[in-house]
This record gives structure tokens, sequence and C-alpha cells, in this order.
């Protein structure tokens, strides 16, 4: 190991020294460590160690003072701070730069880490040594206290907060830069709080996919997960409306079928427990087509938790009645999710489509945690960012259903988008809507509204009557092949 000490010299400079009369330059030169130091076995608050002035005779200038300090009368060595065991201390030492010399590897030698520079060794003025030895309380990193409990916490707290007040500027700068003194982290990300079970098998119509929260109760993900981000699960219904506005509010999105696939997942709404699968028709599996030039879904779609177009009213906008499910949610951010992923958007705007005579409206959406997020807040911004989606979506919507013999989709508003302040309305509306759905104010028909959490509604079940549910679906088993025909692709004239 090398150390970069400074050497006395004779002749004048900034730096000088001397006994007698005689004045020594101090030149830096490299010395050479035997054997490194172990910081785990260095004690805090020592002083500078001993420096004998030589004389000006024989002896160069400067000797280190072995002579004076015998080694069973060594000072203690300086300790750092448990979090620093194992690694690098940030600073050696705690006196000023020592000269070199003959000696003794005592307390003053170039062996000792008392006697090393710090770092950037003859630039910058060493750190003193703490005033006071750094308290040993249970509960910090790498001790034996129980951080996992409430009292372990709150003593390593204090600990951490004892450690501050007695280290200097330095030490304190990088501590807390190793996090120390800041309040621990508790939020979980939207798709933490949830998992997901399969049951039967994949690419067939017995396929279910049901969901849990982070206690594993068995819950219904139309019901049962809020529709706003942060906001607690269980919870009466709210009897006000919202009056959050769009600058305020992130929403949690239900993921049903990820970009660029095909099968045609949707919630179960009508279904216990409200699992996903694949929606059929006459005993077949669905799949949109590959309209060129796109391939499957060109976003990741899905829905929103806790809303409902309700069929029994006409909306002002389209003059016609809701299509009877959740509403739904284009994701347009970079990253290809997946199927029964909650994740959390923000809302830029919504496409008001006509789809066989109902009302269907698509919000458009983007996660927060999309490295793109940061520069998209409106739909202006999409435009501005993402060149040729919105109208990619228009097309997609409106001949999405053409393959199969149906005829062009339309919208209101002639097609235009809307921002997100009308975006965030027409949400909150299908949210009144379903929750009078679940007050038994409305006339849901065939829809199921068995949830687990929300405790203000009739329909609330048992634990024990959700796992039942989820017991008795058929168990997971390997998947069939999807057919070839999917992947054929479909062209239209512009």
């Amino acid at each position: 190991m090398n150390a970069f000490l400074p050497r006395s010299g004779q002749g004048g400079g900034p730096h000088t020294s001397g006994e007698g009369g005689t004045a020594a330059r101090v030149t830096p030169h490299f010395v050479s460590l035997p054997s490194p130091v172990s910081p785990s076995s260095l004690r805090l608050g020592t002083s500078s160690p001993t420096v004998k002035r030589g004389n000006s005779q024989g002896n160069g200038g400067h000797r280190l003072g072995s002579a004076t300090t015998p080694p069973e009368d060594k000072p203690p060595l300086p300790a750092f701070p448990r979090a620093w065991c194992g690694a690098a201390p940030p600073f050696w030492g705690s006196g000023p730069c020592l000269p070199s010399g003959g000696g003794a590897a005592g307390a003053g030698s170039p062996r000792s880490p008392a006697a090393l520079p710090p770092r950037r060794q003859g630039r910058r003025a060493p750190v003193p040594a703490l005033e006071a030895p750094c308290p040993a309380v249970p509960g910090l990193p790498g001790g034996a206290g129980g951080r996992r409990s409430p009292d372990g916490r709150r003593k390593g707290r204090e600990a951490a907060a004892a450690i501050m007040r007695a280290l200097p500027g330095l030490g304190r700068l990088l501590l807390a830069a190793r996090g120390w003194g800041r309040p621990p982290r508790r939020c979980l990300s939207a798709m933490a709080r949830y998992g997901t079970e399969q049951r039967g098998r994949p690419n067939s119509p017995d396929y279910r996919l049901y969901f849990k929260n982070a206690d594993g109760k068995y819950i219904s993900p139309f019901h049962d997960i809020p529709l706003f981000a942060g906001a607690k699960e269980d919870k009466e219904i709210p009897a006000k409306r919202s009056k959050t506005t769009a600058n305020e509010v992130l929403f949690n999105m239900i993921v049903e079928v990820p970009r660029w696939t095909n099968a045609k997942m949707e919630i179960a709404t009508e279904e216990p427990l409200n699992p996903i699968k694949q929606d059929t028709k006459k005993g077949k599996l669905r799949y949109v087509a590959n309209i060129f030039p796109h391939k499957g879904y060109i976003w990741n779609y899905g829905a929103l938790p806790q809303t409902w177009e309700d069929p029994n009213h006409k909306d002002d906008v389209t003059g016609c009645c809701g299509d009877n499910d959740p509403i739904d949610v284009c994701e347009i951010g970079s990253k290809v999710r997946s199927s029964g992923e909650i994740v959390k958007v923000k809302v830029l705007g919504v496409l008001a489509l006509v789809d066989e005579g109902e009302t269907d409206w698509k919000i458009i959406a983007i996660g927060v945690d999309d490295p793109e997020a940061q520069n998209i807040h409106d739909i202006d911004d999409v435009r501005k960012h993402k060149p040729g989606y919105l109208e990619a979506t228009i097309e997609w919507f409106r001949l999405y259903k053409v393959p199969d013999g149906k005829p062009e989709n339309r919208f209101a508003f002639n097609g235009e988008f809307k921002g997100k302040d009308f975006a965030v309305e027409i949400i909150k509306c299908t949210h009144e809507y379903w929750k009078a759905l679940l007050h038994k104010k409305t006339d849901g028909g065939t829809i199921k509204c068995m949830n687990v959490l929300v405790s203000g509604s009739p329909f609330c079940c048992s634990e024990e009557d959700a796992r039942s549910i989820v017991q008795s679906a058929p168990v997971p088993v390997n998947g069939d092949p999807v057919s070839p025909e999917v992947d054929s692709w479909y062209f239209f004239p512009k």
C-alpha cells in the first residue's frame, strides 16, 4: 500500500518549520505501507499522534516520534460508524499530514492509520477527529437490534439522529448520502399491492385470472381495487361525489390486453369475483384482427376499476346508452405490460366511440412509471411526442370489427379527442354509476357485484366464500397452442 506523505528538505518555502534556526521545506513523496488496516478495528475519539522534531545535525529535519510514544502507551486508533465497516472509511486519521522518516511502527508511524493523510493527499485540510465515540445503540444497520419491530425501528432512528448530531460536517454529509436520518419508505407500487392466480387452461374458454391483494385475500378487480390511486381498499362507498380535478388525481388501471397481442381478454363482469377471461362468441375464442400496418392491440388495453357505463342511461354527448362495462383505457407508454397488471396512470384525454350503437368511452392515459410520462401531460403532448399515434388509434377503432363482417364504428365530436379535464369528468360520472350499482339504486341486470372489501355494499361476501369460488375453478394446466390464423393481416383502403 502506498501513501502520499510530505517529505522534508532544506530550503525556504511557504511551508517551513525548523529548530535551532534551520528551515525545512515540505515536499510530497510516496512511502510504502506494508500492511493495510481493517476499518472495523478502528475506534473513534483519538487525538493526533505525537511528532518529535529532529535537530539539524543528521536526521533530515523531522522524525516520527516512536521514541516518545512507546507501543504500550499508544493512543487509541480512530473508529468509524458501523455502516462503514467492511468498506474503505471516508477519511484516514485525524491529525495533520505527517512527515516521513525513520522509527518503529508506533502510533506515529506511517504504518499506523492514524498517521495516514486524508484523500487527495496534501491538497485538502484533514478532517478532525470526533469529539465523542459513536454510541452503541441496538437497531443500527448491521447490529443485533430488532429492525423489524416498531421498537427496533424507533431505536434505529434515534441512534441515527444521535450519530448525525455527533459527526462533523463531512461525516454528516457522508452518512446522509447513505440514507441515514431519512424517514423510512413505506409506499408500495400498485402492482406490489396485488397479485394474480391463474386457473384453467390458457388459450381455452375455461381460463381465468383471479386477483389477490397484499393480505392474500381473493378480491374482485372490478369492485375491490380503488379507482383513485393511493386510496385505501377497505372503505365504505363514498356518499358524495369526488371533487378532485385532473391536475390532482391519478387512477389505477387494470391491464387486460398487453400491447401487440390479439387475444380479447376482458374482466368477466357476469361472473363472481370478476376474473379476467378471454371473450368468446358462439363457443369460440375471440381475437382482434391485424389491420395493416398494426399487430394486435396498439396500446396496453384495460379498464378503470369502480367505473361502469350504465346501459340504462343515455349519454348527452353520444345520444347512446352505455355498453354495460367498466370504462376502457388505452395506456400509450413505452412498456409492454402484462395481463392482470395494476398500473398507476395519469389521464391525458378521451375519445368518444359509438360501438354498435353503444357509448364506449376510450380513455387515453400513460403509466406514471413510464420513462415518457415526465414529458406527456395532456392530449396535445401526445401529438407532439408521439406524432401519428392518435390518428392510428382512430383508424384502429374504426376498422377493428370490419374483418368480422361488421360495419365501421363511428365517433362523437367527429373523431376529435377531448382533453384531460373532460376525460376526468367522464370518469367521475361512470364512478357515480358504479356507486349506484353497488347501492342497488339501479338495475345491474346480469352484472355480478360480489366484493370482499367494500364494506358499505350489500354485496360484500366473506373471505371464505371468495376462496371457495376460486378453488372451485379448474386447476391450472399447460395452455393450448394458438391458431396460426391469428397472425393473418387485413388490408383496407385509407
